[in-house]
């Protein structure tokens, strides 16, 4: 197995033996349990789904539907919030219902990348989403053209917009990785991975962290 989910915690930095200040991320990181085994002969490929993040039984039973629910009675393990599949493991090496602690996945020195999911900002103009200067300039009296798209298209030729235009829209809230993270520390009795450089997401953001 070379996969774990977890939990962000925040930004932090360390010192390294020269004395140079890393800035880094804290992440907690499992324990996991393992809710499925799939298998090359029985499903046609190899693969671990991992659950993360235990619900008290009274809530589980509101956000979970039925047949969450029946699929993790089936592996005998309590109401969990994330379920995730991973390919990359050593077929063989777990067992339904095991649990899967960051000590027994990564160690210090090791290189990963973290899949998150990024902020949401909601409905964006085109100077916040694309970086656009606007129209015209505050001397030239366009007080309600200055953060304006400007023209998107022509009136006889082509008369349409042409798709991927940059335009106002939805903003954020997409899956984002980051690669070539190292593993600079982990604290096993608090489930903890502090991995050099930034990460995108709000603090209580799920993760899940892959060994490269």
């Amino acid at each position: 197995m070379s996969a774990l989910l977890g939990k962000k915690v925040g930004m932090t930095s360390v010192y390294d033996e020269k004395g140079n200040s890393i800035p880094c991320t804290v992440i907690n990181a499992g324990p996991c349990v393992v809710t499925q085994v799939k298998t090359q002969e029985h499903d046609g490929y190899n693969a671990v789904q991992l659950g993360f993040d235990a619900l008290p039984e009274k809530r589980g039973k509101k956000l979970l539907t039925k047949a969450e629910q029946g699929h993790l009675a089936k592996a005998g393990v309590d109401a969990l919030r994330t379920l995730k599949e991973f390919r990359q493991f050593a077929a063989g090496s777990l067992t339904v219902g095991q649990k899967v602690s960051v000590g027994e996945i990564f160690a210090v020195g090791d290189k990963v990348k973290v899949v998150t999911t990024s902020k949401g900002r909601g409905f964006q103009g085109v100077v916040k989403r694309h970086h656009f200067g606007g129209v015209g300039s505050q001397t030239h009296g366009q007080s309600d053209r200055e953060r304006a798209p400007g023209s998107i298209g022509g009136s006889s030729f082509p008369s349409r917009v042409f798709k991927g235009t940059r335009m106002g829209g939805r903003m954020g809230h997409g899956t984002i990785t980051t690669r070539n993270l190292k593993v600079l520390r982990i604290v096993e009795d608090q489930n903890l991975l502090v991995v050099s450089g930034s990460i995108a997401g709000a603090p209580g953001e799920t993760v899940q962290v892959i060994k490269l």
